[in-house]
């Protein structure tokens, strides 16, 4: 399974040759129209920190874009800074300004986005609205906020908030005018992609008021993602004006239910298998696929023929799912290259789909080198031949746009190509493979597994009581095991390296309750127990009312109307 690339010779003017012929024959997608939002901003800007810095900034931005600014003091100024002088208070005295103590700093609470920026204090159990209160306006269009600790810590804040240190220092001069420049430049209006959308048929967040997976909501640091609880069922929103666009949460997500669209995954995916095959129908060899951010990849001089690049909006826009299709496609090695300036959210969630992927790879029986991490500016690393040759050469085709069924379509090669060990092995982390434990003793066949389940994992008989289960299916979102009335069902997670997780097995299976009247078979022996024994003490069903819970629905209706023709009073019974 992995032979070395050393027992074949490497055209080095041949693989650039053929590295051009599949990129001059596939184009990468790219939306030349994509959904986007507007942000309009009349430039009200609001400025936190201590009184001399907020005061310096005030007067460096006066005149260049902001048309009014609102100053809040969140903290004091160091011992050791001077105060405001007298030519700064005079040149920022006409703005509006309030000092805040040191407690109410707790209370304040900033929401929005670049033109809609609503902050808040609270004060005796009410919220005070800074805008209204200070600026006499509905919110604010752009804050500066240039405190020790910013109010917003998000990894990526929202469009519109800039958190700096102000510094006095020459070194630092020329960048914090850089930043200031572009924080006065925050007016006028702004377009941004829509880089998502949901399909909530997918989604397996939430069912029947129990919530399940929470993938998107773990990975996404701009914390543009939210779960909204209605009177019965929760869902996923994407708020895309706090969007950056990052793609960990459509990889993340396990049904394709969040899909990234700058492109969207299933081009990028079908994409490389493109250029994959092209490559070798010119004639090339030892293909070494590399994501990376486009904008690094562009910077880049030359680089060796055997090299094909995956220009990703965004690193998080493809997982491992992504870098396995290349591998089953005809890569011999994957390389994903991280750049320094990542979100530590993002870092951490691409660390957790390599683990995922070399876990996967372990199991399958490949060397967990065909996928390497790579640093930016690591040029040897980067050009180096790999170590072995392509796993196949043969072409990949999807004949579904499922992400799940794609992924599935991926392992079941890799499998065939490998020698997988039969066990199961965790992944660690949020990953989305396992099996659940089903309690046979406990289990009364409601079925209410089945209909909370957002995959066909679980499935109910056709012609008779069974519950039936499809490992490759399931995305271990717990659903099932929340909705289970009996407490019957446990999650097993980890990774099957065997053909038999593709197989539906019977989890449980009893033989029907007939009707004591007309014979239908319409529950389980052990539904009907159960349904009796908790139901004992309810007048309803008291006496030789208990027997219409071993009636199918129709003949406990007929059963009632009978007994309130023979006396109309049992009407009056609850």
């Amino acid at each position: 399974m992995n032979h070395k690339i050393d027992l074949l010779p490497v055209d080095e003017q041949q693989n650039r040759k053929a590295r051009e012929a599949a990129r001059d024959s596939i184009s990468w997608p790219v939306n030349l129209t994509p959904a986007s939002v507007s942000y309009q901003s009349d430039g009200h800007v609001l400025i936190l920190g201590n009184e001399l810095h907020a005061r310096l900034a005030a007067r460096a931005l006066d005149g260049r874009g902001p048309t009014s600014m609102t100053l809040v003091f969140t903290e004091a100024i160091a011992e050791d800074a001077p105060l405001p002088d007298d030519d700064l208070l005079s040149a920022t005295a006409h703005l509006t300004h309030h000092a805040l103590l040191r407690d109410q700093l707790r209370h304040l609470h900033i929401e929005g986005h670049l033109g809609q920026f609503s902050v808040t204090l609270m004060k005796d159990g009410t919220a005070l609205d800074l805008a209204k209160a200070l600026a006499d306006r509905a919110h604010f269009d752009a804050i500066l906020d240039l405190g020790r600790s910013p109010v917003l810590t998000l990894e990526l804040p929202p469009p519109g908030y800039v958190a700096m240190r102000w510094s006095v220092e020459a070194s630092s001069a020329e960048d914090r005018d850089d930043q200031l420049e572009a924080f006065a430049g925050l007016v006028g209006e702004f377009d941004k992609p829509r880089y998502f959308q949901i399909n909530k048929d997918l989604c397996a967040h939430a069912s029947s008021g129990n919530v399940g997976c929470t993938r998107c909501l773990e990975v996404c640091p701009a914390d543009a993602i939210t779960s909204h609880q209605g009177r019965i069922e929760a869902w996923v929103e994407i708020d895309p004006f706090r969007c950056h666009g990052v793609g960990s949460c459509s990889s993340a997500c396990p049904t394709g239910a969040i899909q990234f669209r700058m492109p969207e995954t299933h081009r990028q995916q079908e994409t490389i298998l493109a250029w994959l095959e092209a490559y070798r129908t010119a004639g090339g060899t030892a293909p070494v696929v590399r994501f990376g951010e486009a904008e690094d990849l562009d910077g880049e001089a030359d680089t060796p023929g055997h090299l094909l690049d995956v220009p990703l909006e965004e690193l998080g826009a493809a997982g491992h799912d992504q870098w396995l299709t290349a591998l089953a496609g005809g890569a011999a090695q994957v390389r994903v290259q991280r750049h320094p300036a990542m979100p530590q959210r993002l870092a951490d969630f691409i660390d957790d789909q390599l683990n995922q992927a070399w876990g996967l790879l372990e199991a399958l029986g490949h060397s967990t080198s065909r996928i390497q991490r790579l640093d930016a500016g690591d040029t040897a690393a980067r050009d180096a031949l790999p170590a072995e040759v392509s796993l196949t050469d043969e072409a990949l085709i999807f004949d579904s746009s499922n992400k799940r069924e794609r992924l599935n379509v991926v392992l079941d090669r890799l499998s065939r190509l490998g020698i997988p060990d039969g066990q199961r092995h965790r992944l660690g982390g949020e990953a989305a493979y396992g099996s659940i434990q089903v309690d046979q003793d406990a289990c009364t066949l409601c079925l209410a597994c089945v209909s909370n389940c957002p995959t066909p994992a679980l499935a109910a008989g056709e012609d008779r009581p069974l519950l039936s289960f499809r490992e490759a299916d399931c995305v271990q979102c717990g659903l099932c095991a929340q909705a289970c009335p009996e407490d019957a069902i446990r999650l097993a997670p980890g990774f099957l390296a065997s053909d038999a997780r593709n197989e539906r097995q019977i989890c449980h299976e009893e033989a029907a309750f007939e009707c004591i009247r007309c014979g239908k078979p319409f529950a389980t022996t052990s539904t009907v127990a159960s349904i009796k024994a908790k139901l004992a003490d309810h007048p309803y069903f008291s006496g030789d009312a208990m027997a219409r819970l071993e009636m199918c629905e129709d003949c406990r209706v007929k059963d009632v109307w009978q007994e309130m023709a023979r006396n109309p009073d049992a009407q009056l019974k609850v």
